[in-house]
């Protein structure tokens, strides 16, 4: 299947419009309306209804949607490996939920590492914390990076450091009864952060915002008022500047994080470079 046209059909389930869809991709409307009839006819079914200002997509392309974008960003990472080949020495793709790639921390060891391997592609994605283990597997990804460690053989581990999470609020001076009736902002930091908070009695109740966003926890924190776990290089200067403060004097939750990845891996020599020295927080 040509991927121009699955790029035209994923252009024009966005915009609800052949002319706007033509203007994105630099074509006239006569091509895309041309591409889109061609797909539709590969496929033996109607992916759009077309009715004046509004076009949408029939059921059979609500189906394929999901599938065209898949196919558009494997061809798309495919054309950057291929490319990148002439011009790094090494590849490497680095994974972990959106949440830790937020940490402060992280971003200046990725920093590190860029700089000390400055001839490598590192290539880092965001993946659910529960398919990370799965993706290592299938060598979707070369190395993890998690707060849990996946319980599966064949997989090595280095811890990469420690990072801390302080409970706010935007009110001064509270102790944990007394900060009892504030909204509470979840973060979803995993099963280890879970069963912690569970045993805090005065956490106990629904949350007003459920989250794997640090920032969008942070702002809404800012904005709304309430409490939160937030990692404390985050709170920092908020804790400085007087919007936020810390409850019953700073209580504190310690995680680790740790890299991981297959023990048989075919970039072992590269992961070995990565852990040593400078793997380190």
């Amino acid at each position: 299947m040509d991927i121009q046209l699955l790029r035209t059909f994923i252009e024009v389930s966005k915009t609800r419009h052949f002319g706007r869809a033509a203007d994105n991709l630099y074509l006239t409307q006569s091509a895309v309306s041309f591409r889109i009839r061609q797909l539709e006819t590969q496929l033996n079914t109607s992916l759009f209804i077309r009715q004046r200002n509004n076009v949408r997509l029939t059921d059979a392309g609500e189906r394929l949607l999901p599938y065209a974008e898949t196919m558009l960003q494997t061809w798309q990472r495919a054309q950057q490996d291929v490319s990148a080949m002439h011009h790094a020495s090494a590849q490497l793709t680095l994974a972990a939920s959106p949440m830790l790639w937020e940490l402060d921390g992280v971003s200046a060891w990725v920093n590190r590492v860029c700089a000390a391997h400055g001839d490598w592609l590192i290539r880092t994605e965001s993946t659910p914390a529960q398919l990370l283990a799965r993706h290592l597997i299938e060598k979707r990804i070369d190395v993890g990076l998690t707060s849990e460690l996946p319980k599966l053989e064949g997989l090595q581990s280095h811890h990469l450091g420690d990072y801390q999470l302080q409970l706010v609020s935007h009110i001064p001076g509270l102790t944990l009864d007394t900060s009892e009736t504030l909204p509470l902002i979840y973060l979803d930091w995993g099963t280890r952060f879970s069963l912690e908070q569970s045993q805090i009695a005065s956490l106990q109740r629904s949350p007003v915002l459920h989250t794997q966003s640090c920032q969008l926890a942070l702002n809404y924190l800012l904005v709304h008022g309430g409490v939160a776990f937030l990692p404390s290089l985050a709170v920092h200067p908020y804790l400085d500047n007087g919007q936020l403060h810390l409850i019953d004097h700073g209580h504190m939750l310690t995680h680790p994080l740790y890299l991981t990845w297959l023990t048989n891996s075919d970039k072992g020599n590269l992961i070995n470079e990565l852990v040593s020295p400078s793997g380190q927080l």
